[in-house]
């Protein structure tokens, strides 16, 4: 069993974020080959970036995004959905 200590499990969900949305067609993301980007859905903090992409149907989750700057081995620069959906769980136990 792996234990990480405080000081690794601390998220800071005040930190600045943007939570992004992909374009689809057919519910698939757009091709960035293609051009497509991420367009802004908010702009907060990441606990608002948080609350906002677990208010979209499951089904949309894949085309969200969270940008914020990296904590730990936490969070990253770029939170897919299945990460944000794991911090998501781990807020509520911090």
């Amino acid at each position: 069993m792996v234990r990480m200590s405080d000081k690794e499990a601390q998220i800071n969900f005040d930190a600045h974020a943007t939570l992004r949305k992909w374009p689809s067609a057919n519910s698939e993301r757009a091709s960035a080959s293609l051009g497509a980007s991420p367009y802004l859905i908010i702009d907060g903090t990441l606990d608002e970036c948080i609350r906002k992409f677990m208010s979209h149907p499951k089904s949309q989750h894949h085309l969200h995004e969270i940008h914020t700057a990296p904590q730990s081995d936490l969070v990253s620069a770029i939170l897919s959905a299945e990460h944000i959906v794991e911090i998501a769980r781990l807020r509520d136990f911090l």
